[in-house]
């Protein structure tokens, strides 16, 4: 470990030029030689060191994304190359140049965090053995071994023997029970950070062997924190664990506002984003718009949740514009339905079809007398009865006229039943 700390020496001045500003601020409000001065300077310089790699994060976040989306292709690929690893290796280069991923872009903000990390440890372990390091001089060498955090030296270590720990002011008890605490807290965070990623963040629709690596990682890396902690001075578990912290907020936030398409964390945004578009009659933030123009422009590509959105907009009578904006819609204007057809919109009424009467009911109406239905002429001027029902003291029936072909129109009643009186008969052009 001394051989990699002495290799990230180049940048061991500079953070406990950090530390020691910091220091000097802290010191005047809470005293020169006191735990919460030393370790408010050790957060501080972390929270500073995390604003500055926001734009790495940000890029890790875009390069995640993106090699989740690029799992299938990559299936494929070591599926048609199983027996060529050099091929599939360039076709794997390949894919990434196209599609303008790199790989290696998720583990930027690690990387980047490791040389401040080893320097931190060097100045840390030269404060534990007593040597002046960077700028740190021998008050402030002196300053730093007398601050304890809640009983526990800065430089202490959860294995470091009762000789070392009496020789800082502490207790074995007290070092490891403040060591121990820590290193569960800095576990546990780092736990739930990507247990968050796997459980809201991932697009569940899609099971690639990428998800399994990030599902054994979220035991894996808890256990590495909890095995090479016991070996870190105090210091250094603060730093850790105040970054972790810092990783799991900033993880939520980004869960919250912008989350991965097809997550359960997407699903919740757009919920909340419909509530709040159906309230305002708009799109307010910026973000919000960039996400509503990329649903729009997806079409018939819209997973589950973005096809909802859609659909509780329309019935809310708005409209997703191609540039993320949400306008009212006309009511009698053809709306686009979650795939992309076009149906009736919102307000228009619906046909409705006529009820369908029961045998009892046609044959009721039927021996209820009905009127022809009016058309351009009437089929008979008297109402036609079989030759059964003429009563026998009537005088003789006129003469039936012949209709014009195609001029008649039978009733109601005649024209749908089987059953009943015979239908008059009537003279076919030959």
């Amino acid at each position: 470990m001394d051989t990699i700390a002495s290799f990230f020496s180049f940048i061991t001045t500079p953070v406990s030029w950090v530390i020691v500003q910091f220091h000097t601020v802290y010191g005047s409000i809470f005293g020169p030689d006191t735990g919460w001065a030393w370790g408010l300077s050790i957060v501080s310089l972390v929270i500073l060191i995390r604003i500055c790699l926001i734009p790495l994060f940000v890029k890790q976040i875009k390069a995640t994304r993106a090699m989740q989306t690029l799992q299938p292709e990559m299936k494929k690929i070591q599926e048609r190359y199983k027996n060529d690893k050099q091929r599939q290796s360039e076709e794997m280069m390949k894919l990434y140049k196209e599609s303008g991923t790199n790989p290696l872009s998720s583990c930027l903000p690690i990387l980047a965090q490791s040389p401040f990390f080893f320097a931190l440890y060097h100045v840390l372990n030269g404060i534990a053995s007593g040597k002046t390091i960077g700028v740190i001089n021998d008050s402030l060498l002196e300053s730093a071994r007398k601050a304890h955090i809640f009983g526990a030296p800065l430089a202490a270590k959860f294995k470091d023997n009762a000789d070392t720990l009496h020789a800082l002011g502490a207790t074995v008890t007290d070092v490891r029970v403040v060591t121990a605490i820590m290193i569960i807290l800095m576990s546990a965070s780092q736990f739930y950070t990507q247990r968050q990623l796997m459980t809201k963040n991932v697009d569940t629709s899609v099971k690639t062997p990428f998800m399994q690596q990030q599902k054994m990682l979220m035991y894996v890396f808890p256990i590495m924190f909890a095995v090479f902690g016991i070996n870190f001075p105090v210091g250094v578990l603060v730093y850790w664990l105040t970054t972790n912290v810092w990783t799991m907020g900033q993880q939520m936030y980004v869960i919250r506002n912008n989350p991965t398409p097809g997550s359960k964390a997407q699903a919740a945004y757009l919920e909340r984003l419909t509530g709040h578009v159906t309230h305002h009659g708009k799109v307010r933030s910026r973000s919000a718009r960039v996400i509503v123009k990329a649903i729009v422009a997806k079409g018939r590509d819209r997973n589950e949740a973005e096809r909802k959105f859609i659909n509780s907009l329309t019935k809310a009578g708005l409209t997703a514009q191609a540039d993320g904006n949400v306008v009212k819609s006309d009511s009698q204007a053809v709306a686009q339905t979650e795939d992309g057809t076009p149906t009736a919109a919102v307000g228009a009424p619906r046909r409705q079809q006529p009820k369908r009467q029961s045998k009892s009911q046609r044959q009721s109406a039927q021996k209820q007398p009905h009127e022809a239905e009016p058309d351009d002429e009437p089929a008979s001027s008297t109402p036609s009865l079989t030759k059964s029902e003429e009563p026998q003291d009537a005088a003789p029936a006129p003469p039936k006229q012949t209709p014009k072909p195609g001029s008649g129109t039978r009733s109601k009643a005649q024209s749908g039943q089987r059953k009943g009186g015979q239908r008059p008969k009537s003279s076919s052009k030959k």
